[in-house]
């Protein structure tokens, strides 16, 4: 993967995309190598993994329900020191998502749908990522924010974070990335330029409902 590529993967329930995600962060078992910027990080725990900057949103907008929205800001910056670089960063969160910055002294589980998902990956933007890992962020959500969701990611992507999305909505998955995956059983069955692939037959009939 390039640095501040956009990479989409899809596949059938089951096939295996959230638990590569899980295997890169750390969060379940591995086999075999992952390096990452040139250095091995399959040895190492989940939090090392994510000091290296590989950041996981994980599937569900899953928040800390009981804190506010600025807490699981907050929460998100662990790993930075300095309160000017948190402070920039909470900016900078706002400026991808204004209705949190609205919402910031509400707890989290006061939230929309849509908006605990903003939150999450919000909160996930607040660890300084090189490597964003996006787990089903438009599950459950309208038309509509969907689409508002797809175009801050693109804007997140655009400033040079690298993404890998999974993403069961993949029409919309194939025409944000660069490049695409396609998963069966835990393994790639099709790869290639996401507009290749968004106009294969195979692709078309068992995910574009064509």
């Amino acid at each position: 993967m390039e640095e501040g590529e956009f990479i989409t993967v899809i596949g059938a329930n089951g096939a295996g995309k959230t638990s590569t995600l899980n295997a890169i962060s750390g969060l379940t078992k591995r086999e075999g190598e992952i390096s990452f910027r040139g250095e091995r990080i399959d040895m190492l725990p989940p939090p090392k993994v994510a000091a290296r900057g590989v950041i996981q949103v994980p599937e569900g907008g899953k928040v800390f329900p009981r804190l506010s929205v600025l807490d699981n800001l907050n929460m998100g910056a662990y790993l930075v020191r300095d309160k000017r670089e948190i402070a920039a960063g909470l900016e900078r969160v706002f400026s991808f998502f204004p209705v949190l910055k609205e919402r910031s002294a509400q707890r989290a589980d006061s939230l929309s749908g849509g908006e605990r998902q903003m939150l999450a990956t919000g909160r996930a933007l607040m660890a300084k990522p090189v490597l964003l890992l996006m787990d089903e962020p438009t599950l459950g959500l309208s038309p509509l924010l969907c689409q508002r969701l797809a175009q801050q990611i693109t804007s997140i992507n655009r400033e040079g974070i690298a993404i890998v999305l999974v993403e069961q909505n993949a029409r919309m998955a194939l025409k944000l990335s660069t490049r695409g995956y396609v998963f069966e059983r835990g393994r790639i069955v099709l790869e290639g330029n996401s507009g290749d692939l968004i106009q294969m037959d195979e692709i078309k009939k068992a995910y574009l409902g064509i």
